[in-house]
């Protein structure tokens, strides 16, 4: 016969189980909100529709390429550099500096996706950005205990820009650096030799005219 005592040790572990069981299903279930959680857009949406979109949470997969005749621009775009003494210089906190010239730089395995780019209430469009991954350049370079951020600065010209995202993102690949849009080189107005390509992020958070990569604490 079963007694009292029994019965609870079995209610106990059955009980145990159910909440080992759904805590792990909710683990699943919020990764599965996490990527799916984004409005998909439909082909043929207008890019005039999309200025004030928050790019973490539209699908653009279904979305045509923005013609690069049609891409709008804020910001400085005449700021020049000289190929020849021009590098792009990762530094901080890591244990070894990297100082990288631009055939170095597009020698390097690439990343290429299609990535929204906003301004709110001035444009969107969606271009098909060419380059390399931050977090293979840190790899590099690396990382000393306690570094927490990434801090990038493009453009010695009147408007220096510095943007600094965590680590976690960086590393993560959402955030890249293109030297190419829609085929073909990057063009000056558009933060020629590298630009920063910041996924999910609007683009007062994107750099053109990128020079540096700076690791902090």
């Amino acid at each position: 016969m079963i007694n009292r005592r029994t019965i609870i040790k079995y209610f106990l572990t059955f009980t145990a189980g159910l909440l080992f069981f759904f805590n792990q299903s909710g683990k699943g279930l919020r990764l599965v909100w996490a990527t799916t959680k984004r409005r998909v857009l439909e082909r043929g949406t207008p890019m005039s529709k999309l200025m004030h979109a928050h790019p973490a949470r539209v699908d653009i997969s279904n979305l045509e390429t923005t013609p690069i005749d049609e891409f709008d621009v804020m910001g400085e775009t005449t700021f020049a550099v000289d190929l020849e003494k021009w590098r792009l210089h990762i530094d901080g906190e890591v244990l070894t500096p990297l100082h990288l010239n631009y055939q170095e730089l597009i020698s390097r395995p690439t990343i290429e996706r299609n990535v929204l780019l906003v301004c709110p209430g001035f444009f969107a469009y969606n271009g098909r950005w060419k380059g390399f991954s931050v977090a293979d350049l840190l790899k590099e370079a690396g990382i000393k205990p306690g570094a927490t951020a990434i801090s990038f600065s493009g453009s010695e010209g009147f408007r220096k820009k510095t943007r600094r995202y965590p680590l976690n993102e960086v590393m993560d690949d959402t955030i890249f650096i293109a030297y190419e849009v829609n085929g073909q080189r990057l063009p000056q107005r558009h933060g020629f030799p590298m630009r920063l390509v910041a996924g999910d992020h609007k683009g007062r958070r994107w750099i053109k005219y990128l020079n540096r990569v700076t690791v902090v604490e």
